[in-house]
């Protein structure tokens, strides 16, 4: 190589890193808001976040290189969620991850604008969240937990592992539209069960206590917990109080099994936050929420706790047993 070439080699080189070096260092930072209905230090929010974080990174969205995240926690205080939702928007996020009907209903009232991908709601078109699931329209969309008609299942499974159940009742959070759906999809089949349901609506501890002793003063009593904000913030006082009056529960989420619930099945929610990475992603890349439909759970998981039938007393069925995702010994 002579002289000159190598001159104009190095010189080409030293004029190329500069262009490498700003491109990667003006690379845009979008903004991307988390609104969660929970606390902080619960578990399951900190695992759905995760899995959140992890499908990013895999997708090439690295925090503090090109995306930023701003947590909102509605710690189960539903008459603060549109405070929490209006400083969230403020930001002017890009995009904005919530859980569950009364934070996408707050985000709702605070934005038309900014993308809105959703975990964990019910019914999102009977809650006006969006116009159908095809074709979702306006700002919204996301992923289902359940459809109505699933609920019924959680009394049928409930009966399954304790057929002596004759009384059953709904902890629900009844100032949620999909909550009194779900309500309905349980009272279809209970008449067939011969169970009589009594609901439960969560408006502060000492209440719901209350009503749940009450409740348990009869035999063959059981308890349904449905998905609520409201039934995570109180769900160590739920599930203790079903420990004492000897109560069989089940959950739609895993949490309540490893909380001392008898069983759960439901929707993966750790799946849902990851398939809702895939969502913002391609909204960062230019797609809009009205495009891309509303989609219902492909998998669902069954969880027992063999420890608390055991001392509920209760013989798990081998059929049902074999249906288990995850068995807590």
């Amino acid at each position: 190589m002579t002289r000159r070439d190598f001159i104009t080699l190095l010189g080409g080189a030293a004029a190329a890193w500069p262009l490498a070096a700003r491109a990667q260092q003006t690379e845009r930072v979008r903004r991307i808001g988390v609104f969660m209905p929970g606390t902080t230090d619960d578990s399951e929010y900190q695992a759905g976040t995760g899995a959140f974080l992890q499908a990013l990174g895999e997708l090439g969205w690295i925090i503090g290189r090109n995306v930023r995240i701003d947590y909102r926690w509605g710690a189960g205080d539903v008459d603060r969620y549109r405070a929490t939702a209006a400083n969230l928007v403020s930001l002017a996020p890009d995009v904005v991850l919530a859980e569950g009907t009364a934070t996408v209903s707050a985000l709702q009232k605070a934005t038309r604008s900014v993308p809105i991908i959703f975990v964990d709601v019910v019914d999102p078109v009977g809650g006006s969240l969006v116009a159908s699931l095809a074709r979702p329209g306006g700002n919204t969309t996301g992923f289902l937990s359940s459809e109505f008609g699933f609920s019924g299942k959680w009394l049928e499974l409930l009966k399954d592992i304790a057929p002596r159940v004759r009384r059953v009742a709904v902890i629900r959070d009844s100032v949620i539209a999909s909550q009194i759906g779900m309500f309905g999809g349980i009272q279809s089949v209970a008449p067939s069960l011969g169970v009589e349901l009594l609901p439960i609506d969560i408006r502060d501890a000492g209440e719901m206590e209350r009503t749940v002793v009450e409740f348990a003063d009869a035999p063959d009593g059981g308890l349904i917990v449905t998905p609520s904000a409201q039934s995570r913030r109180f769900r160590d006082l739920i599930f203790t109080l079903a420990a004492r009056h000897r109560l069989p529960t089940i959950s739609s989420d895993r949490s309540g099994v490893v909380s001392g619930g008898l069983i759960s099945y439901g929707a993966k929610r750790i799946d849902q936050y990851r398939h809702a990475a895939v969502y913002i992603d391609r909204i960062l890349k230019g797609e809009k929420p009205a495009d891309l439909p509303v989609q219902a759970p492909t998998k669902y998981e069954l969880v027992i706790n063999l420890k608390t039938a055991k001392a509920l007393g209760i013989d798990v069925p081998a059929s049902v047993l074999a249906r288990a995702d995850e068995v807590i010994e």
